[in-house]
């Protein structure tokens, strides 16, 4: 018996283009970009199709450009008959997953995306930082070095994305003294990311502070299926903690690897990434070895996925 994992990208799986064949392809995909649209109270769908690439880059509209993908991918599919048994969103995927499990409506979930996007953006210009990937190290280890190098600034651990893949966050003092204490415990390489700014780290403050009221406005409901939340690599459907955990995410670490870990432990054995780009199921190549990856992008990836003979719909 199939059981299958929903993965939804986040930051930096953007590219100018993302949607426009959906949007010219299926109707649905054309009223969700109105729809955004009116939300945004700006065409995303224009940058999103056309770019230019300086812009949609930026963090204010990287964010709800994802998201919005995101959420056609997976309500294409699941007008096919999509049925799955847990869904994981890394960073911002994690509104598309609630979405795809019934906790936030798609306009209540762009609606917190937009001040979120904006929030962080405002946070990175206020508390210029950057981002590092480890490679080579395990989470513990880098750890150890961030703590060791925070007497140059602000510095932590902040994606765990494999065994041996960590992204590190924090002011560019803070992450270059890390970076050069890494390689020298070992690191197989420290690679600069070309971010906006240090994210899951203490320096996105003050936004969870002002992202709490807007989620207090929101309608959020019990999940109806399990989503595993970033910051404690946990499958709930308590819509309660969810909400909390939504805020504690924007200074905490993703827990991407213990979220793939946890997803083997119950059996996953087919994993469809929902968006732009194949970042995860890249990541899922190691963490989920035995499970089928599939991808869900554009319309040649639909009409693949729906011509196999295994369907995306589950019987």
């Amino acid at each position: 018996m199939t059981h299958t994992a929903l993965l939804f990208p986040g930051q930096a799986s953007q590219y100018v283009g993302m949607g426009r064949d959906l949007c010219d392809r299926f109707p649905v995909a054309a009223a969700m970009y109105k729809t955004a649209n009116d939300i945004l109270g700006y065409d995303i769908a224009r940058l999103s199709f056309e770019g230019p690439a300086e812009e949609l880059v930026q963090t204010a509209n990287t964010q709800p450009a994802i998201f919005i993908h995101s959420c056609i991918a997976f309500r294409l599919a699941a007008e096919r008959g999509l049925a799955f048994d847990v869904a994981a969103g890394h960073s911002l995927g994690e509104y598309s997953a609630l979405v795809a499990c019934g906790v936030l409506s798609f306009e209540d979930a762009l609606t917190a995306v937009k001040h979120r996007a904006r929030f962080m953006q405002d946070a990175c210009e206020a508390n210029p930082g950057t981002m590092a990937a480890v490679l080579g190290m395990d989470f513990d280890g880098v750890i150890k070095v961030c703590l060791e190098a925070s007497a140059s600034g602000v510095v932590v651990a902040a994606n765990y994305n494999a065994a041996n893949q960590i992204a590190i966050s924090g002011s560019i003092e803070g992450v270059k003294a890390a970076s050069a204490l890494a390689s020298a415990a070992g690191a197989k390489r420290v690679i600069p990311l070309a971010v906006g700014g240090a994210f899951h780290s203490p320096l996105m403050k003050p936004s969870p502070e002002l992202l709490t009221p807007i989620l207090d406005q929101l309608t959020f409901s019990n999940a109806r299926v399990p989503v595993i939340i970033n910051v404690t690599a946990q499958p709930t459907f308590d819509a309660v903690e969810i909400k909390r955990r939504l805020i504690d995410q924007l200074t905490a670490p993703v827990l991407w690897y213990p979220t793939m870990q946890r997803m083997s432990e119950m059996g996953i054995t087919r994993a469809v990434e929902m968006g732009p780009k194949k970042v995860l199921c890249g990541l899922a190549k190691g963490n989920l070895a035995n499970a089928v990856l599939d991808s869900l992008d554009t319309v040649s990836d639909f009409e693949r996925v729906w011509s196999q003979s295994e369907a995306i719909a589950q019987n």
